[in-house]
């Protein structure tokens, strides 16, 4: 079994570990970890994953590297793996923004590197990833980071040029349902229903509307006519929503995420 490296082990990091973990039976003996926080290293040692001194000792002890630190530590990350690190080293960034040639720059190495964008609900088993694989990955290495993105949820290979753009797609828009739901349920509240039961009936009605949109095999717009009746409740509802712009809103949102991920890019 090919090692695996965490350098970082916030909570994207623990999400990714723990479908590992559930991919093998449990065992942790094969994950490298190093984290500045001694307390989330006791976390890990706990499972009985291996805590490396260093981000160095991580690198050069795994075939696959997961760089789970925020964009602006990657400099200051990749500097102290640069004098070690040799051409057979695969690198995962997470980081939004971040660039495979970034990486390759920085490390001075044109080692393989996959960009992927997750979401937060990876931690729950349910997250959505894109991928994007540089074209020196072998098969098996490429399929393995598939595999430890996939144990969590859906995955996407994406081209890179469009990894700043898809980041409106899965990565945020998971803030822009949440703030859609809370609308919703202010709203129930202000009728005087129950804030709770209000929320518990809105994650269902996700939940159906998702699953329906996956596999009923109609397509949106379809699906927004079955639910509609002529001079109805559902169409009084998308006519307000349609005056006040809610379609262009969300997707005036979408670009103002893609042109600050473009800002933050490297």
């Amino acid at each position: 079994m090919k090692k695996i490296g965490f350098i970082g082990a916030g909570n994207m990091a623990t999400a990714i570990i723990g479908s590992l973990m559930g991919q093998n039976d449990g065992k942790a003996d094969f994950i490298n970890v190093f984290d500045l926080d001694k307390e989330k290293c006791d976390i890990m040692s706990k499972k009985g994953i291996n805590i490396k001194k260093s981000a160095a000792d991580v690198m050069l002890e795994s075939d696959i590297t997961v760089l789970a630190v925020k964009p602006q530590n990657y400099p200051e990350v990749l500097e102290t793996l640069k004098s070690q690190v040799t051409a057979d080293k695969v690198f995962v960034s997470i980081a939004a923004g971040i660039s495979i040639a970034y990486v390759q720059n920085l490390l001075d190495c044109k080692c393989p590197v996959v960009r992927v964008m997750p979401n937060t609900p990876l931690l729950l088993g349910k997250g959505a990833s894109a991928l994007c694989p540089s074209d020196n990955i072998s098969e098996e290495d490429k399929q393995i980071v598939y595999n430890m993105f996939a144990g969590s949820g859906v995955c996407e290979y994406i081209a890179e040029e469009h990894m700043n753009e898809i980041i409106s797609v899965n990565g945020s828009s998971p803030a822009y349902i949440y703030l859609f739901a809370k609308a919703m349920a202010d709203y129930a509240q202000e009728c005087g229903i129950d804030y709770d039961k209000a929320m518990n009936l809105i994650c269902a009605t996700l939940e159906g509307s998702a699953k329906m949109l996956k596999e009923s095999g109609d397509s949106v717009d379809t699906l927004i006519e079955k639910v509609s009746s002529k001079g109805g409740t559902t169409i009084a509802a998308l006519d307000a929503m349609k005056d006040l712009g809610f379609y262009n809103a969300v997707k005036k949102g979408m670009a103002a995420c893609t042109k600050r991920a473009e800002e933050l890019g490297k």
